[in-house]
Order: C-alpha cells, then structure tokens, then sequence
C-alpha cells in the first residue's frame, strides 16, 4: 500500500472512530454545561425542498424537549457539486418526500410540479418574519406547504440577504443541503436521521416536556413476516450498487436477507462509481457521507471506518472478477460483493495490490487463478452501462437503488418501500 492511500486510510479510521466521537460529545457538553447554555441546534430551511417540509413538521416536538432551543436559518438549494443532476434529483426528491409523507401519516400538498417560483420567494419573507418574531418553529410546517399550493400572497420585503447569511453558515459548519440540523459539531439530515438527533438529546436528559413520544420517527427495521416467507420465488429483485460507495456495504446484508426470506432472485447490478461517470463528490460531501455511513454501520452491528479508497483499477479489477463470479456461481458473487466491500470500508484492505485483492478472492471462496483471467475481460464494462441505463430509466443516477417490479428507489434508507411492494406480491395484494 503506498504512503499515501495508507495515511488516508489511518485518517478515515479517525473521522470515524466511535471512541473520538463519544470523546468529542463529552468534550461540547461539559463545554454547554461550563457555559450554563441550552442545547443550542442550528436548522436550515430550504423552502423548494420538499424534505425540508417534513423536517419543519418536526420542529414544534423538537423544541418542546427541556433545554433545547432552535436558530432557523433559510437556505438556497444545495450547489451544482452536490447535485450534479439536479432536474433528476429535484423530480426524485418531490416524489420521495410524498411517499414519506404517507408512509409515516403526514399530511402535505400536492409535490408532483416543482414550487412556483413567485411562491417561494413570498413564502421566504414570511418567514423572515416568523424567524423575527419567534414565530418559526410553529408555523414554518404551514407556510412552507402554503408555498407549495401557492396561497402565498406577495411578500413586500427580500429574503436574498438572510438567504445568502444562512448557505454561507451552512457551508461553514460543513454541509449543503437543507431539511438538514447542527448540533455540537454532528450533522443530520431530514426526518431520516433526526432519530440520531432526538435519541442524542434524550442521552443528556433533553426530554420531551409534552408526554410526545422519545423518538418520533424511529430507524425503520425489516419486518420480514412470516406468513411471506419464500413466497416470491422466480421474482427478482434487483440491487443497484457500486464498488466505491460505503452505502452500498451497508445495505447488502439487508438486501441478501430481503431475497433470502421472501424466496426473490437477488439481481447484483453493479454501476461505475459517480466520480468515473463525471459527477464530482468533493470533500464537504465525502466527510458526511463517511460519518453518516459510520453511524448508520454502527446501527447495523457491521464493521465500518478503515477505507483503502479503490478509485480506479481497483474499481475495475473487482468488478471484472464480480461479472465473472454472476456468471458461474451466484452464491459465491455475493460473498465476494461484500467481502470487496467491507474489505476496502471497513478491514483497509488494498484492492489496488495483488495480495490485497487476492485476499477478498479468495475469503469468498473464488478460485484466484480463476479471478486472474476474469480481470482481462473487458466485458463487464457493457454490462456497468447497460445497468447504469437502467437505472435512469427509472429516473435513479445514485447507489444503491434497487428495483422489484414496478418499485424502484434511490437509497438503504427506503428498503421499507422495496419490503412493501414484496409483502404485496407476497400476500397476492398487488
């Protein structure tokens, strides 16, 4: 392993270390409890963002937990580096967001056409001053969704000012999107991850002063009913994933337990990573992405946080060996999807080195001679392409993404979705 790729290794093992980050909790709240200040969380509003409709619908429940006090702040949509295909993302995202909605019993407007443009603005006045006059935590859920039906009557002031105030800070403390909250140092993103947030605050006694319950929207589980149990045999489901991304990792075990229980067929598609396709991730996205993975590992029982980066021929070699080993034998092209996966996130494990990507060959149980000639075949390029189409034909750009049947979706933090659309077919309601 060369110096380099070793000394980035030891430093993602540190951005994610789970004794430093207890360490650095401890450190900001005796730093509050000297200060005699309250549990001081920043949260950033982008009124086109659908996820940051929801998010404000938390916000009352939020502050009603002693000690805890919210500063709002309105944001512009994220850069053109953190969404780099952002007419996909803004489409997706109106789509999820409703689904969301519905799933957890949220009642919000119509999202399927993108906030008027006029509606936004007037909505950002009026809540400048909400935020003046202390009034933003508990009607910010209705303006927002008063912009997005467009009941917003003109607004006779400008918004641009405190908007640009608020990305500036964003930036700052580390993030670029909205719907997203700050506290002590940790970042959390929308509804999905306030969960972290609120068990975070409950840890320090900032409970909840109005019998509400302690987690509002709590980490969505499997279900994996048994009355469903090998029900789906001949269906497919199909896994959108990549070899360079920690997300993929961490949602194969779930998706090899989805196949397994409900008897679907795992379909293994794997895309180049977004850097090789031309969509840039820089550093501000890269950090979050690799803590937010860690905690998400963490709460998954799986290893996570010693990362041998295998950008490039690494990507390629693994690939080639992952199209060869669906060829021949499925069982074994699983174990060696995850072993190349937690071998370069979570064991810094050198892909790029022979030894190094024998060693993933051969703890799948693949022959490594076999392995050799597998990576001069140039095939699975066409077969990379062939599933990147596919998933943008289902207006996905992202892994992992997984499809069953007429269900597809972007992300681990929607297998509730995939398992829904499977306990249908399962049951015979769909």
């Amino acid at each position: 392993m060369s110096l380099r790729r070793l000394l980035a290794r030891e430093a993602s093992r540190l951005v994610t270390s789970e004794r430093l980050n207890v360490l650095r909790r401890r450190v900001a709240e005796g730093r509050r409890r000297l200060r005699r200040k309250r549990h001081e969380i920043d949260y950033f509003h982008d009124i086109r963002d659908p996820y940051s409709l929801l998010a404000a619908m938390a916000l009352p429940a939020l502050a009603a937990r002693r000690g805890v006090s919210i500063r709002p702040h309105l944001v512009p949509p994220p850069p053109d580096w953190a969404a780099p295909e952002r007419a996909m993302l803004d489409a997706y995202a109106r789509k999820d967001a409703a689904s969301l909605a519905a799933h957890l019993g949220l009642a919000v407007p119509d999202l399927s056409a993108p906030m008027d443009e006029a509606a936004a603005r007037a909505g950002e006045w009026r809540l400048l001053q909400a935020m003046a006059d202390g009034s933003f935590i508990a009607s910010a859920a209705a303006l927002t969704a008063e912009a997005w039906r467009g009941e917003v009557p003109p607004g006779s002031g400008d918004s641009t000012a405190a908007v640009a105030a608020g990305a500036a800070l964003r930036e700052k403390l580390g993030h670029y999107l909205g719907a997203t909250f700050h506290y002590a140092g940790e970042w959390y993103w929308g509804l999905d991850r306030l969960h972290y947030l609120e068990q975070r605050l409950e840890t320090l006694g900032a409970r909840r002063r109005d019998a509400g319950p302690a987690i509002q929207h709590p980490r969505e589980a499997l279900r994996l009913p048994t009355d469903c149990k090998g029900r789906l045999a001949g269906r497919r489901l199909e896994l959108f994933l990549s070899f360079r991304s920690p997300y993929s990792y961490i949602v194969l075990p779930r998706a090899f337990a989805l196949a397994d229980h409900y008897g679907a067929t795992l379909d293994l598609r794997f895309v180049l990573p977004m850097v090789t396709r031309g969509l840039p991730v820089p550093m501000a996205k890269r950090l979050y992405i690799v803590r937010d993975t860690a905690r998400e590992a963490r709460s998954e029982a799986l290893p996570f946080g010693r990362i041998a980066d295998p950008l490039g021929e690494p990507v390629a070699r693994g690939l080639a060996i992952l199209a060869f080993a669906l060829r021949t034998d499925q069982a074994k092209a699983r174990a060696f999807a995850l072993s190349f996966l937690q071998g370069v996130f979570a064991d810094g494990i050198d892909a790029g080195s022979e030894a190094g990507l024998r060693q993933l060959v051969e703890r799948a149980g693949l022959d490594w001679s076999h392995a050799r000639t597998a990576m001069a075949d140039e095939g699975w390029r066409a077969t990379a392409e062939t599933n990147r189409q596919a998933m943008v034909d289902e207006g996905l750009w992202g892994v992992p993404s997984l499809r069953f049947g007429e269900t597809a979706t972007w992300g681990q933090d929607r297998l509730w979705l995939i398992e829904d659309a499977m306990i249908r077919a399962a049951r015979g309601t769909a």
